[in-house]
């Protein structure tokens, strides 16, 4: 919205030119999501704990837990109303990823808000059932991926590229719209898995964002794109403005969601921050490398995969308990050692991910 504002304003003051630059635009989303986010932060906090809108602790887990029965959850509107707000004012609203990225997000974010409300309003255990949680996700999942492969102007943007590799890339005509969601709901789910200690989820999904809007700027730029030769996809660059309000509202709310947290995300936010992942990497091309980056979110997910499976093949578990954040808390490690060290390796391997638009 501000960015037309400013386009009228130029015809007028010359100085209202610099808003047309997307790398202003990407930091000023940045510090206003951040903004929004510490501004309604408190109120929120206050609103949810005054309805009563707090964790249940499962009596299995950590007894370290059980302390944070009764934080406020549901936090997670806190991120998407600054996601939204943010991208709305400096995102350039007739670019069609713009509006997707943020349709995808919100749609994910709604639907964990069901599965939150079904639990802690209602107070129904179960919450929303697997097979609708994945009914809807697909929907929107397979909505999202039908529409980029119908509306593809050109061949990059439904080919895999592969990393390290120059010029190298695999056209998958039909499959794509099967990768797409593959790592829209996957990637959801996986960081909802992750979401289980304080600020866990949140930091890594910053940083991933972040990295993202670092190959949406160079993917969009065709100078950019050229000289790193990757994949040119006009109007990707665009994206990084909805990266940059992710980071900024992921930061504004990790302030209150850090050790010891005030507030949780929910499955609203975790849902939801997942899905923007997925579609921001493939909107950009950058599936396998969304894959390195967010190489803790598989760690959790194929952690539990591998402890379900063994435990109905063979009656026995692998790990003390899954996500595997939980089981290194068995072991004795504190809940911030756990925190620290899964950010410390998300940070290296998104440095990984950054090294793939060089190393080739």
């Amino acid at each position: 919205m501000l960015v037309w504002l400013c386009e009228w304003l130029a015809k007028y003051l010359h100085v209202f030119h610099v808003f047309s630059y997307i790398t202003l635009r990407i930091i000023l989303s940045t510090l206003t999501a951040l903004l929004i986010a510490l501004i309604i932060g408190p109120t929120m906090i206050r609103r949810l704990s005054l309805h009563k809108v707090g964790q249940v602790v499962r009596n299995d887990g950590p007894q370290s837990h059980l302390s944070k029965a009764g934080t406020p959850t549901m936090g997670g509107a806190l991120v998407l109303i600054a996601i939204a707000l943010s991208t709305l004012l400096w995102g350039d609203l007739t670019n069609r990823y713009i509006w997707l990225a943020l349709i995808v997000t919100l749609s994910f974010g709604a639907i964990g808000w069901w599965d939150d409300y079904l639990k802690l309003f209602l107070k129904n255990p179960r919450g929303l059932s697997a097979r609708r949680k994945y009914l809807f996700q697909s929907i929107v999942a397979l909505g999202a991926a039908f529409y980029l492969y119908f509306t593809a102007s050109v061949p990059a943007e439904t080919a895999l590229v592969i990393p390290f590799f120059k010029n190298l890339t695999m056209q998958l005509g039909p499959f794509f719209i099967l990768l797409t969601y593959f790592v829209v709901v996957g990637t959801s789910n996986a960081v909802n898995l992750t979401d289980g200690l304080d600020g866990l989820a949140i930091l890594p999904a910053v940083m991933v964002a972040g990295a993202l809007g670092i190959f949406a700027y160079t993917t969009g730029n065709s100078h950019f794109s050229v000289y790193l030769e990757i994949p040119y996809v006009p109007g990707a660059g665009e994206i990084a403005i909805f990266c940059g309000a992710l980071v900024g509202a992921g930061l504004g709310f990790l302030w209150f969601n850090t050790y010891p947290a005030q507030v949780f995300m929910g499955d609203i936010g975790a849902l939801a921050l997942g899905a923007a992942l997925g579609i921001v990497a493939v909107i950009v091309r950058q599936e396998l490398v969304l894959f390195l980056m967010g190489g803790v979110f598989v760690l959790e997910t194929v952690s539990v995969i591998l402890q379900v499976g063994s435990f109905k093949l063979t009656g026995r578990r692998i790990f003390k308990m899954a996500p595997i954040h939980h089981h290194f808390e068995l072991k004795g490690w504190p809940e911030p050692r756990v925190i620290v060290r899964f950010w410390i390796i998300t940070f290296v391997l998104v440095l990984c991910g950054l090294a793939t638009l060089k190393l080739r």
